[in-house]
């Protein structure tokens, strides 16, 4: 009915040795940095108790992230808390006195020197990598795969970044890009995917993105006065994915909640290497079309990839008519529940659960993740309309809709 791929983890379990990144103690630095900033204030966690029913589950709940720093998706915690954490450790000064006053400061540039942050985006990374630069005065550039949006590409430019779409892909951009850093005095490569030799940045990263799940967690808590059963969450290169999933497992060891990963199936290559089975990373190439921009990502991190294929039960390839049913779910919701306007990367999860729970051709999936009446689901939308003139054609002139 829907057109999605799925395939239940069977890979060969390692060590954990990665999830140590997540750990708690890597999670609070990460939001009593952010904590520090003027703009900072939680985002809301959206109770959708008649979805829930309709859906036949017993909570869900799903996290907004189009409130986040005025920037309209959550990617701007994990490249400022990335950033913080190179200049602590350029300039040997403790990361707990690199607050935003201390990282702001006249004096603190003295210390650094011209520092110019390079990064690839299909969109919402970049610009929150450019606005946290802007904040500290330091120069950046912005490189974007072909096929960008014109909104995106002039969000980015706005907060003062070189910014140039390539004739590339995204994958082929990332490369570009760390080429350039490393070609620059004082360039540094600012990215949110792993590869041997570039690991600690891309660790970071997630352990910024820890405070989004931090928050989460919190909130979710309140609200249903019990932890989440059930975690599904979207991946382009999989640094979110691992965040998120890493933060859950190690906060609840002993009775962590069920992990779903969900893609576009024009860029699947979590779910490829899931359905290979012997634990190795599959990857996807070419031009890779589809609404989902921020998940264009056809080649996995490898920090990440370790705590995924340890801890997610499911992972599952969505076409774009999956994510284009979440964001009109969300965007008119059931009478009672609050309106959430979801992007389309930031409405796939919601699409895949809408779908998982009403097609009965996905009822050995919903066996295997263990979900109904008594479960307590969390998503995260992760960014809001960050391309207004698509969002129109999806939730009001229907592009993309059911067959």
């Amino acid at each position: 009915m829907y057109g999605i791929k799925w395939t239940e983890n069977i890979m060969p379990k390692g060590e954990d040795k990665e999830l140590e990144i997540m750990a708690p103690a890597n999670v609070r630095a990460a939001r009593a940095f952010h904590e520090s900033f003027p703009q900072y204030a939680e985002t809301p966690l959206a109770g959708l108790d008649r979805l829930a029913e309709f859906l036949g589950v017993a909570k869900l709940c799903v996290k907004d992230e189009s409130y986040r720093f005025g920037l309209n998706a959550f990617k701007v915690l994990g490249g400022s808390f990335a950033m913080a954490r190179y200049i602590s450790k350029l300039t040997g000064r403790p990361l707990e006195e690199l607050s935003y006053d201390a990282l702001t400061s006249r004096g603190l540039k003295e210390q650094t020197g011209e520092i110019t942050f390079f990064s690839a985006t299909d969109g919402n990374h970049g610009r929150g990598v450019a606005w946290a630069a802007r904040v500290l005065g330091q120069k950046v550039v912005i490189m974007m795969p072909k096929g960008s949006q014109p909104a995106r590409f002039e969000n980015i430019r706005a907060e003062g970044a070189l910014t140039t779409i390539e004739e590339l892909n995204y994958d082929d951009c990332v490369r570009k890009a760390a080429k350039a850093a490393a070609e620059t005095p004082g360039g540094v490569l600012i990215q949110d995917t792993a590869w041997e030799g570039y690991e600690e940045i891309p660790s970071w990263i997630m352990q910024g993105y820890g405070t989004m799940a931090m928050e989460a967690d919190e909130q979710f808590a309140a609200a249903a006065d019990a932890a989440p059963t059930h975690v599904f969450v979207q991946a382009g290169v999989g640094s979110l994915a691992g965040a998120v999933v890493g933060y859950f497992a190690n906060k609840y060891p002993d009775n962590p909640p069920v992990f779903a990963v969900v893609e576009s199936d024009q860029a699947d290559c979590l779910y490829r290497s899931a359905c290979a089975g012997d634990g190795s990373i599959r990857t996807v190439g070419g031009d890779m079309r589809t609404i989902m921009a921020g998940l264009a990502c056809g080649e996995p991190s490898i920090t990440s990839w370790q705590i995924l294929k340890d801890k997610v039960t499911a992972f599952a390839s969505l076409p774009d008519r999956v994510a284009a049913d979440g964001m009109r779910v969300l965007g008119a919701p059931l009478p009672g529940d609050p309106r959430v306007i979801s992007g389309e990367s930031g409405a796939a999860p919601l699409g895949f659960l809408y779908a998982l729970m009403r097609d009965e051709e996905l009822a050995p999936l919903r066996e295997i993740l263990k979900i109904g009446k008594d479960s307590r689901v969390l998503l995260f939308s992760t960014e809001g309309a960050t391309d207004p003139e698509n969002y129109r054609k999806v939730v009001w002139e229907g592009a993309c809709g059911s067959r």
